[in-house]
């Protein structure tokens, strides 16, 4: 217990305050049961640790911080932690990366049952399954998910330039004041060009190549640890998955042909569409249906996107700027909006009422004149044109 104390003193006090994201002040760190679920490298530790250091201090005592892939629990239950912890008077148990410890769900339900008055926040991988744990967590645990950096969020966290959250419905209505806002601080073209290519993720240092083989590690350990271990796909077959994301992302954004990328892979369809359902619970990718509302299991997605345009460049393909920008604008609205392949009605539906056709500076109406709610999110641009908003704005809306 006090190799853990001493440790739990370490890790806090050598944790930055110097920018702190905006959800920390999203999630009600007051309830008995919390979980930050999200892919890894998002900055779920950062944040974690972040919120001990502002409510407890530095020292453990009411608040004790565990990393659940410790050595002290290759000899120690998690319940005979809560234990000793109750005695000595903790109140909040911060569990990072529950999910490396086999029976998380059955000892976390028990400590709630047995110290009712103690509070638990566990972080998790984007592919745990709370809700299906072999405890049932469901009606007791109050869940959230972590993103990437918004572009918002990258002016913060790189250049120290503060804007609000905007609605997507106050972008349309709004989007001169709030571009002539932004426009007044920075020059978001340039800016947003970087974001691109370096902005994502929350440990970018200025070192290019050292980012991206970050990255690639990120992608190797979802793709080797973590989907074996969740979505049960046998180890001989981590090669495939990689093949399948390097082929998506030579091709994207890629129109489905199922039986063209299951003879690429030389696996059955039924298999290729399990392993994308799969990638993209692992946020490795993003699945398009022209119709959220009636999409079943076993059905082919109508296009395919990777996560994130620095995951695209990591990999290591020559993209065109095309497939980078409608790649930026699903990963942007995917966090609070329902995006739908557009089909023959612009490039993507938004709540199923908002059109969005994307392109460069010169792209015109003509694939969406006729149609009510319809708008052109383009490149190169500092402020609107009547409908033609700069593509940017929607990197606002988190």
């Amino acid at each position: 217990m006090e190799t853990l104390f001493k440790k739990h003193k370490m890790f806090i006090s050598h944790t930055s305050m110097d920018i702190v994201r905006d959800m920390i002040n999203k999630v009600n760190w007051t309830k008995q049961l919390v979980a930050i679920k999200g892919s890894r490298g998002v900055g779920k530790t950062t944040l974690i640790r972040q919120y001990i250091r502002m409510t407890y201090g530095e020292n453990a005592g009411e608040a004790l911080y565990c990393v659940m892939d410790s050595i002290y629990f290759s000899s120690h239950s998690l319940l005979s932690l809560a234990e000793k912890f109750h005695m000595m008077g903790g109140k909040h148990l911060f569990l990072d990366e529950v999910h490396k410890y086999p029976t998380w769900s059955q000892e976390i339900k028990e400590i709630i049952d047995l110290y009712p008055y103690m509070k638990i926040t566990f972080s998790g991988s984007s592919l745990i399954q709370i809700l299906n744990a072999d405890a049932d967590l469901s009606r007791r645990v109050l869940s959230y998910t972590m993103e990437g950096l918004s572009f918002r969020e990258f002016l913060h966290f790189y250049k120290g330039i503060q804007l609000p959250v905007y609605k997507l419905d106050e972008i349309l209505t709004n989007a001169d004041a709030i571009c002539g806002q932004v426009n007044a601080t920075c020059r978001p073209q340039k800016m947003f060009e970087e974001y691109l290519r370096v902005g994502y993720y929350p440990f970018y240092d200025g070192d290019e190549t050292e980012y991206y083989n970050r990255i690639e590690n990120v992608i190797n350990f979802i793709i080797e640890q973590e989907m074996t271990t969740f979505c049960k796909i046998d180890t001989a077959y981590t090669r495939k998955i990689k093949a399948m994301l390097l082929f998506l992302a030579g091709n994207v954004p890629y129109e489905v042909n199922i039986a063209k990328l299951s003879a690429y892979l030389e696996l059955n369809k039924a298999t290729v569409l399990n392993y994308l359902n799969s990638m993209q619970k692992a946020e490795l990718i993003h699945l398009l249906y022209s119709d959220n509302k009636s999409v079943t299991k076993m059905q082919k997605p109508d296009k395919i996107y990777i996560h994130n345009t620095n995951m695209l460049n990591a990999i290591g393909t020559d993209c065109p700027i095309g497939t980078r920008r409608e790649c930026f604008v699903i990963n942007q609205l995917n966090v609070n909006h329902k995006v739908e392949y557009g089909n023959t009605t612009g490039d993507f539906k938004i709540d199923g009422k908002i059109i969005f056709e994307v392109g460069g500076e010169k792209k015109s109406f003509e694939q969406i004149a006729d149609l009510p709610n319809s708008y052109v999110l383009a490149d190169a641009m500092e402020y609107p044109i009547g409908k033609k908003l700069p593509i940017w704005l929607v990197g606002m809306t988190y």
